[in-house]
């Protein structure tokens, strides 16, 4: 086997510039999610309010969605290696800034500096990974990928919920301090550019339309929970977002070298696979989002005990992610992705009939299914529609694909909190009750909030058949073809 070489014609240690990427981005996308079940303490510590503190993850989420954009361009232009090191180094720094800061406001500082670092690790990573590999053996790097991208987020309630009982909210970013400095001070060594660069100045209008569109639009979807669809704030920051969103694409569609190029929407293989990882984050994101709040809510667990129960499912993921990645390569990706499609949907029908009295491990079994289910679908159908896509579009269709799928994340959970809140409203029983029959009144209460999970966890279902249905229109395999050039597949 020959060995791998830079842009430069170098020999390179392939696997060692694997583990040191995996390891770093872990470290990064880790950082989504380990807020989670440390937010009362926070809100303690700085005597802050609930919808305060949620900043810390919705202006992550916000950055980090307006950073993935500009990623595709960045990977463009500067050499792979400086730039994974100064995305580490600019995560490091928000890092430090976080866990030493005096204030919340310094703390939020820290988070937004963070999230810089994310927004260009998560998608260089993808675009590395299967930049190294030949198409043959792309579901195998996915694979490797899918570790991160899907285990990290969904560890970090378990580990939040562990340090903040032993520990303190600052460990949360100490641990990783330590850790990220090895990476970086590795990363000189060992990870090497890989990607062809090429001099294009920044289109600065793009990057203003990019920035309030999809920033406007991931704000408005998160403010939801909180406001509802019918606020005044929510519908005008979506609004903006649509614009914005469209002026930017239009923009990029009329541009002879664009900030990030959307016609790798021509690949009908592209357009599928981007379509069913987008639906099945939707079922899978907000789902994570409802079921701690009914173990929390109704089965009075601590933030701990729900983040632990989510684990199986977590773990199961990141078991299976690196085997269906080298089963894609042998198989192909259309299978795999029914079958993981046709188990999501399997396992998300015992949560639409859960009860307060359902068992703990009849959640985490049929959990645990669920994301068995996704770790076979959503990685080998990005790398069918990745593997439709010439090289000098990867960097694009990582970043397009990406973008689109933050959106849905949010959309997803959007959606879902908004029918879990106002069907539980809706069921409420009348205050008067309250004084006149106690019991029957907690009865109830615990009644109607059951139904609004229910309702919530109905609307998951459906996303899954959807996703299901899509994946039906997969390729098994796809040649790569310059969709810049021509009209597309027929």
């Amino acid at each position: 086997m020959a060995k791998a070489q830079d842009i430069n014609g170098k020999a390179y240690n392939r696997g060692m510039m694997i583990v040191i990427l995996l390891i770093g981005t872990f470290c990064t996308v880790l950082n989504q999610t380990i807020l989670s079940t440390a937010f009362p303490t926070i809100m303690k510590a700085f005597d802050v309010s609930t919808s305060t503190v949620q900043w810390l993850t919705t202006g992550f989420m916000m950055v980090n969605g307006i950073m993935i954009p500009i990623s595709a361009w960045l990977s463009t232009r500067f050499n792979t290696k400086m730039l994974y090191i100064s995305a580490m180094s600019i995560f490091l720094a928000g890092t430090v800034v976080s866990y030493i800061a005096p204030t919340f406001g310094v703390l939020l500082a820290g988070r937004l500096i963070q999230a810089v670092g994310v927004g260009v690790t998560m998608p260089l990573l993808q675009t590395i990974m299967l930049s190294i590999f030949p198409p043959a053996k792309r579901g195998t790097a996915m694979g490797l990928a899918g570790i991160v991208i899907g285990l990290a987020p969904a560890i970090g309630p378990t580990l939040s919920g562990w340090v903040i009982d032993n520990w303190t909210w600052r460990d949360l970013f100490g641990m990783i301090v330590p850790l990220m400095i090895l990476v970086i001070a590795a990363s000189f060594w060992f990870v090497k550019p890989v990607l062809p660069t090429k001099k294009e100045a920044i289109d600065v209008l793009s990057v203003v339309l990019s920035t309030v569109g999809f920033g406007s639009a991931l704000y408005g979807f998160s403010s939801v929970g909180d406001d509802g669809w019918g606020s005044a704030t929510v519908i005008s920051t979506l609004i903006i977002g649509a614009v914005f969103i469209a002026l930017f694409i239009w923009r990029q569609l009329t541009m002879k070298e664009p900030f990030l190029e959307f016609r790798v929407y021509r690949s009908t293989p592209f357009t599928i696979s981007a379509i069913l990882s987008s639906v099945t984050m939707m079922a899978m994101v907000g789902v994570e989002m409802v079921i701690p709040l009914y173990l929390q809510i109704v089965k009075g667990m601590s933030a701990f005990e729900s983040g632990l129960t989510l684990l199986a499912g977590a773990v199961m993921m990141g078991i299976m992610s690196p085997i269906t990645g080298r089963a894609v390569d042998q198989y192909g990706a259309k299978r795999l992705s029914i079958i993981g499609m046709f188990l999501l949907t399997l396992g998300s029908i015992p949560f639409i009939f859960i009860t307060k009295d359902t068992s703990t491990i009849y959640i985490v079994f049929f959990y645990a299914v669920r994301m068995f289910g996704i770790s076979m679908a959503m990685m080998p159908a990005t790398t069918v529609g990745m593997n439709s896509l010439p090289v000098n579009l990867l960097s694009h269709g990582t970043a397009v694909n990406n973008t689109q799928r933050q959106i849905a994340s949010s959309v997803g959970t959007a959606i879902l909190i908004s029918i879990l809140t106002n069907v539980t409203n809706n069921n409420m029983p009348g205050k008067h009750l309250l004084k006149s029959n106690p019991l029957g009144y907690q009865t109830s209460a615990i009644n109607a909030t059951l139904t609004g999970y229910h309702a919530a966890f109905l609307i998951s279902f459906i996303f899954c058949l959807l996703a299901l249905v899509t994946a039906f229109f997969l390729k098994n395999r796809a040649q790569s073809r310059d969709y810049t050039k021509g009209h597309g597949e027929k």
